[in-house]
């Protein structure tokens, strides 16, 4: 104890070590179980790696290993929110691979690792306490990948058994599966090589008694019916691996800690502003002629003088305690008027949608543009082509752990502070906008063609938002890929499905009451207990994505949000097919242009130019982008028509001297000497033909060291016999050396286009047709 006083730790460190002392002895003795999912087998161990923290789980499958380990601290915060952070980070020693950085460690976070911590995040939030504000971290740790199996739904529910097999406080276990579909046949947990000819991928948490707690999916126009059966299936099996989970927790005699405190408003506090300020908030919520802006006004007025009034009734109460309450009271006005009247905050009817207006080729320059408008969420879409060597190039560890090379379509989603009326920081994407742009793009990625021609870009840019914002970026993304002549196979919509509830009494797990909202507000949102998004085409699903709030949902609730997801799907697009209902037969005219050309190999050190100058010169010039596809063939990527001109321009100028000439192999012509080089002489057979090296070897029979031994300089004519090209880089193979013996030869001059016979006697002149 001296000694560590001495070292300065204080008696509060203390504590806390003996906190994790406890924790190390409970984890001290290892367990292990094995779930049968199929084909396939789950296996959870617990007890050997990581005893420090609160609680650590291993789960394999195959020779994929993941380790999740969960802390969360015994002193509460002062935040006003659950302080949960999850981080998936791709080793590449887990892979086999070092990184190809400079460093050669791993550095910073891919969008892959953020959107599967974004998934673990979904999945486990909604069961910890309400009111549990204390700083909780998820570290998920891949030990081992073996490139057959996906390591993301394995960390879910290592996520899950960690904190279930700690002390921490969680309404758990989980459990998490996906689900594909090959030939028609469901898969659970299919590999990597089966997931490239499934028409489903579908990730689906599901909480005991059969409740979904997130549900992530991208889909080929699958069927509904086909959907809400992989729910059902993948529901199924996540049981199995709850069951093994809770069994675990049985053996190990797992007990939760008591929080210090668990933050909730004072029920006099909340009781009192109830009965003063009920009607002048439910006067706020009743009246449909407010929009975002004034009813939050509107609201922020009534709270203002709430929290005035109150100050002398309530001197002890935190500010926090009062804003809490205040908003504890607005929920529970804002859902009742849901529940128990059927009214909606705007006027609408639980499933219609607001209004929605559409507008396309909004600026000509562009290549594809459309503004959406729904409510007061409005997204402007734009669309850019580019070459196809512009598309994403996944890293190798990424190739390595998800098996993505490179993809010529994205969708890239900003959510500028202006939105919503508030100033920030501009600049880089968040978590949550990289989510959403992820959604959108997998909405629209099924409709588009496999072999286009082009990398195609979508920026959907949110200047208004007041609900899924996300699914208009679907939608407005469908438009401006029409209004750019992007032959897709049918328009895309998407809309937002919200769920208010009464929980039962006897089993808050279970739902008492419910309505289901379509196309949500952002109120409804944040005042609801579900963010249900589903996007597809008039005949199916493209994507789906359910965030949910509570710790559970019923799967008769999630089957009958499909449902009213797809009634109002259609209804959207019938809306859009007005605007425009199938893409342009053309791409406009300022559209880009590819062409491929063919270079002979004996043509090609004459096009690249030394070192690549020549392609150098003419990407910069003209502004083309020049890509190598075989031996002969390249592809020319122009932005505009007239940029392609000027490189068809460019490209005959250079090629021009190989385009007059045609040499017959084995004759003799007069070469002029260029220059004089250690190696041998440069020479031209033509005027404005390339010089070419005449090597030191090929000069004479006799060795030398420096062509001017033998009397020859620049300008000086010679005779050459051409043996054509060499096969390797195409350069021109020529002799003097073969030409010195008295007997008679043929020289062809290419200047005059004359052939002279030489001899030792006579001299015949022959006309010879080039």
């Amino acid at each position: 104890m001296r000694y560590l006083l001495r070292r300065g730790v204080s008696f509060a460190r203390l504590r806390v070590r003996s906190h994790h002392s406890s924790v190390y002895s409970q984890h001290a003795k290892s367990s292990r179980a094995a779930v049968d999912l199929g084909e396939k087998r789950l296996e959870i161990s617990s007890g050997k790696f990581a005893k420090f923290a609160d609680g650590s789980a291993v789960v394999q499958m195959g020779e994929t290993s993941v380790m999740v380990t969960a802390v969360s601290k015994t002193r509460p915060t002062s935040s006003q929110f659950m302080p949960l952070v999850v981080d998936y980070r791709q080793k590449a020693a887990a892979a086999g691979r070092i990184p190809t950085n400079h460093l050669r460690r791993e550095l910073g976070t891919t969008d892959n690792e953020i959107l599967t911590s974004r998934l673990i995040d979904r999945s486990i939030r909604p069961l910890f306490p309400p009111g549990y504000f204390y700083d909780t971290q998820i570290l998920c740790n891949l030990l081992a990948v073996d490139g057959v199996n996906n390591p993301d739904v394995l960390a879910i529910n290592a996520a899950s058994a960690a904190l279930a097999l700690s002390d921490i406080p969680w309404h758990g276990p989980i459990g998490a599966v996906r689900v594909g579909i090959v030939d028609g046949v469901f898969l659970i947990n299919p590999t990597r090589a089966e997931m490239l000819s499934s028409s489903l991928n579908l990730i689906v948490a599901g909480a005991p008694s059969s409740q979904v707690v997130m549900i992530e999916a991208s889909a080929e126009n699958v069927l509904q019916q086909d959907f809400c059966h992989a729910v059902k299936v993948g529901i199924k099996h996540t049981q199995q691996i709850i069951h093994t989970i809770q069994q675990m927790e049985r053996e190990q005699k797992v007990t939760k800690r008591t929080p210090v405190k668990i933050f909730s408003p004072p029920t006099n506090l909340v009781e009192h502003i109830r009965h003063s300020t009920s009607e002048m908030i439910s006067a706020v919520f009743n009246d449909p002629t407010h929009d975002k802006i004034s009813r939050d006004e509107a609201i922020n007025k009534v709270r203002l003088e709430t929290e005035e009034s109150i100050k002398g009734k309530f001197p002890e109460a935190e500010p926090f305690e009062v804003i809490e309450s205040f908003n504890t009271v607005c929920k529970d006005i804002f859902r009742n008027l849901v529940l128990n009247e059927y009214k909606r905050c705007d006027g609408r009817e639980l499933t219609a949608l607001r209004d929605i207006s559409c507008e396309i080729d909004l600026f000509k320059p562009l290549h594809g543009s459309a503004l959406f408008q729904r409510g007061q969420t409005q997204v402007l879409s734009s669309v850019t082509f580019d070459s196809l060597e512009s598309s994403v190039k996944a890293d190798v560890i990424t190739t390595a752990l998800s098996g993505i090379k490179d993809k010529n379509f994205m969708l890239h989603y900003e959510f500028p502070p202006y939105a919503t009326n508030e100033t920030g920081k501009v600049g880089g994407s968040k978590r949550r906008e990289l989510g959403h742009g992820a959604l959108a793009e997998k909405a629209l990625r099924p409709v588009i063609p496999k072999d286009f021609p082009f990398t195609i870009r979508v920026t959907a840019e949110v200047l208004e938002s007041n609900g899924s914002s996300s699914m208009a970026s679907a939608c407005g993304g469908s438009l401006a890929l029409m209004d750019a002549g992007v032959p897709i196979s049918s328009p895309v919509a998407g809309v937002a499905i919200g769920l208010i509830s009464k929980a039962n009494p006897e089993n808050p797990a279970d739902i008492q009451d419910y309505r289901l909202l379509t196309d949500i507000l952002g109120i409804e949102d944040y005042l609801g207990d579900m963010d249900f998004k589903l996007a597809g085409t008039s005949k199916g699903i493209t994507a789906l994505q359910a965030d949910v709030k509570i710790p559970g949902l019923p799967l008769r609730v999630v089957m009958e949000a499909i449902q009213q997801g797809t009634v109002a799907k259609r209804e959207i697009l019938a809306i859009m097919n007005k605007c425009i209902a199938k893409p342009r037969a053309s791409r406009k005219e300022n559209g880009p242009v590819v062409e491929s050309i063919k270079v002979p190999v004996s043509k090609r050190a004459r096009f690249v130019g030394p070192g690549g100058y020549n392609l150098r010169r003419l990407q910069v010039e003209t502004g083309v982008t020049i890509n190598q596809m075989d031996e002969e063939t390249f592809s020319v990527f122009a932005p505009t028509p007239g940029a392609m001109n000027e490189a068809r321009d460019f490209i005959r100028e250079i090629c021009k001297d190989d385009q007059e000439y045609k040499l017959e192999f084995g004759a003799i012509y007069t070469a002029t000497i260029t220059e004089m080089k250690d190696a041998g002489v440069m020479v031209k057979l033509y005027p404005n033909m390339t010089a070419v090296l005449l090597h030191n070897s090929q000069l004479d029979h006799r060795r030398i060291q420096h062509p001017s031994a033998l009397g020859l300089d620049v300008g000086q004519q010679i005779q050459v016999k051409y043996f054509g090209r060499d096969p390797t880089d195409g350069r021109m193979r020529l002799s003097r050396k073969v030409l010195q013996s008295p007997t008679a030869t043929l020289v062809k001059t290419l200047s005059d286009k004359q052939s002279i016979s030489v001899g030792s006697n006579d001299v015949e002149m022959n006309s010879t047709n080039l």
